[in-house]
Order: C-alpha cells, then sequence, then structure tokens
C-alpha cells in the first residue's frame, strides 16, 4: 500500500505525458515546500467524532485543500503573467503532489484509506478540476463556463465526501462518490492520450511527406 501511494502520482504524471512547458519544473520545489510547512505546523483543523468537523478536516488537511492548493497557485501564476494562458494545470498539480504522496507513504498507518484512496482522490481532484478548467480556456462560451464551474465547484465536496465515507465505514457510498469523482480524471486521461496520438501522426505523416521530397 505504501508503493502504491508512492508511485501513483508520478506514474499518472508519466502516462498523461510530461508537460511541454517550463512552468512544471517549479511545482517539485513548491510541493516540498508545502510538505514542510504542514510538517511545523500540523493540521490546521482539530477532527472530532464522524460530523462535520471530521469531514472539514478532510478537506482542509487530507484530501480537498493539499489537492487543490497547486491548482490555485498555477491559477494565480497565469493571472500574475509568470505562467502562460494555456498552463499544463494537471502537470504542475500532479507534480506538486509527489513530495506529500512520499511523505504520506512514509509517515500515514498501513491502512488503505490514506495509502490508496487519498492519492486516487488527489489525483480525481488535480486531473478532473483541471480537465474543467481547460474547456474553459479553450472553448470560453456560456454554457462551457457554467457547466464546467458547476464541476470545479462539485468534485471536491464529492471528493472529500467519499474520503468521510470511508472513514466513517460507509464504504458503499465511499464506492459511489470514488467513483463519481474519478469520471472526470478519466476522460482527461482518455482524451490528453487521443491528443498526443493525433499529434504523433501528423508528425509521421510529414515526416513521410519530407522523405518522399
Amino acid at each position: 500500500m505504501s508503493l502504491f501511494c508512492l508511485l501513483c502520482i508520478p506514474l499518472l504524471y508519466f502516462l498523461r505525458g510530461p508537460s511541454e512547458g517550463g512552468e512544471s519544473i517549479w511545482a517539485l520545489p513548491l510541493g516540498a515546500a508545502a510538505v514542510a510547512v504542514q510538517f511545523f505546523f500540523g493540521p490546521l483543523v482539530t477532527p472530532g467524532g464522524f460530523g462535520l468537523s471530521r469531514w472539514m478536516s478532510g478537506f482542509v488537511d487530507i484530501v480537498g485543500l493539499p489537492a487543490l492548493l497547486p491548482l490555485m497557485v498555477c491559477g494565480a501564476l497565469v493571472m500574475l503573467r509568470i505562467f502562460p494562458r494555456d498552463a499544463d494545470y494537471a502537470g504542475f498539480a500532479l507534480l506538486w503532489l509527489v513530495p506529500l504522496a512520499a511523505a504520506r507513504s512514509i509517515s500515514s498507518s498501513p491502512s488503505p484509506i490514506p495509502l490508496i484512496i487519498v492519492p486516487l482522490l488527489w489525483a480525481a481532484l488535480a486531473l478532473g478540476i483541471s480537465f474543467f478548467i481547460d474547456g474553459m480556456v479553450k472553448n470560453p462560451r456560456g454554457y462551457i463556463v457554467f457547466f464546467a464551474t458547476l464541476g470545479i465547484a462539485a468534485l471536491p465536496i464529492a471528493a472529500v465526501t467519499s474520503w468521510w465515507a470511508f472513514f466513517s465505514h460507509q464504504t458503499l457510498l465511499g464506492v459511489l462518490l470514488l467513483l463519481v469523482s474519478v469520471i472526470p480524471a478519466t476522460i482527461s486521461m482518455i482524451a490528453n492520450s487521443r491528443q498526443e496520438s493525433a499529434t504523433s501522426e501528423r508528425g509521421d505523416r510529414k515526416y513521410i511527406q519530407i522523405l518522399d521530397l
């Protein structure tokens, strides 16, 4: 389980293909700095029982904010024009999460929830929200922006509630919400794979045309 936690995020990053831009270089040191800050300051929310405080703890310290923070940082750097408008949010977020996954693989208890469920939910948020952001950037029509905004708002709620359900031993609810959470990420991976295949085919055709000349 520790090995899954350690390798899940890097494997997804390389499966979708490394970012072409240079902005992702900043993700690893920034992610490591975030892990160091969390280590020194500890959890921001003190959980209690299985109620709202436990859900808030999951949102702030475990599932939600750890995956949302790199997306917010990347968005801020885009607005400051440090990163280009078409920055690779997904690649940046996944690389940011690599140090966190490594730290959790060492420090977490040997349980499926922190070592399997949580990394999957991080990836679901990083890839899924990036998918919605890319949709708005590439095609900023009113209805697309509306539904993408709904997706960005709903996805963290579903992911954190999935973790909370597993923690509260409501396994069926946890599984259902986990499946819902990974749908946008799965679509994103498939779309990215098709785009890379199309780009590769165009490159091969140009190469053949050059040889024919």
